[in-house]
């Protein structure tokens, strides 16, 4: 089978996009982990599979499958570059939309100067929402990792993170920690886990180690996730800019109860088809 695609990306967060408007498409496991290699197949962060929507509200149906062939409910960067290519292709005619995702419904917006901002939903604090194994909420969770003590905050953007506080991230062992609170049976479906810096009321700059994926150069919900954890105590202002190794995302948070928003810019790198 010869599937078109076209590759993204947005603050260095890449993704192969895929059209199943036109002709419906059902990828195997395999096939998605093929298509994300970066030695034998296109690679890239995540595979997004674009399928009609499922009812007259939405827009599109927005599908995010992990490298490892996980799918999972949630991707900011990735709602972003859906949006600029549902609108160039002509699959929606309007630059603003909603796209449907697992976890519930995104409203993308494209701006004049080609960035995109997603209206990210509402953060959820409850365990059971986020998940995470605790009877009650807490702004501090903790765990044991070898002989330290690990604090982290937690909340849902549509998926879970985990978000740490650190000094200085470039001297922080991102992998070694992410992996062991990954793996932790804390977090039944597992955990994306940033690194925070605050560098002013305005600014902070992070790491994301994503879950299915590693550690990449941005993550739009991780940076959702940040902003909100940190602004829950006290530390930022409604508006943040939040650096990544990628790029930064601009991010606008009026408090709990609130959705939040994110803004970036995103680009076609190329298109191309492959054979699966």
């Amino acid at each position: 089978m010869l599937c078109k695609f076209k590759k993204m990306q947005g603050i260095g967060n890449d993704f192969v996009l895929i059209d199943s408007f036109s002709e419906p498409l059902v990828l195997t496991t395999e096939q998605i982990k093929y298509i994300a290699n970066r030695n034998f197949g296109i690679g890239c962060d995540q595979v997004l599979l674009l399928e009609p929507p499922k009812d007259d509200e939405s827009d599109v149906y927005y599908r995010i499958f992990n490298s490892d062939g996980s799918e999972v409910s949630q991707c900011g960067n990735g709602a972003r570059c859906s949006a600029i290519y549902l609108y160039d292709k002509g699959l929606v005619k309007k630059q603003k939309m909603i796209a449907e995702t697992k976890s519930g419904k995104l409203v993308l917006k494209i701006n004049k100067d080609n960035s995109v901002t997603v209206n990210m939903g509402i953060p959820k604090f409850e365990p059971k929402d986020i998940p995470i194994n605790y009877e009650k909420k807490m702004k501090n969770y903790s765990l044991r990792l070898n002989s330290e003590n690990i604090e982290f905050g937690a909340v849902s953007i549509g998926n879970p993170h985990a978000i740490i506080f650190v000094d200085d991230i470039e001297l922080t062992s991102i992998e070694k920690i992410a992996i062991k609170i990954q793996q932790d049976k804390i977090f039944p479906e597992g955990v994306n886990v940033s690194f925070v810096q605050i560098l002013d009321r305005k600014k902070i700059k992070l790491r994301v180690f994503e879950r299915g994926v590693g550690e990449t150069l941005s993550c739009g919900s991780g940076a959702c996730a940040s902003v909100v954890v940190a602004s829950q105590r006290g530390g930022l202002e409604e508006n943040v800019e939040a650096e990544l190794r990628g790029g930064v995302l601009k991010l606008s948070w009026a408090g709990e109860g609130k959705p939040i928003f994110m803004n970036g810019p995103v680009s076609t790198v190329y298109d191309g088809e492959i054979e699966l």
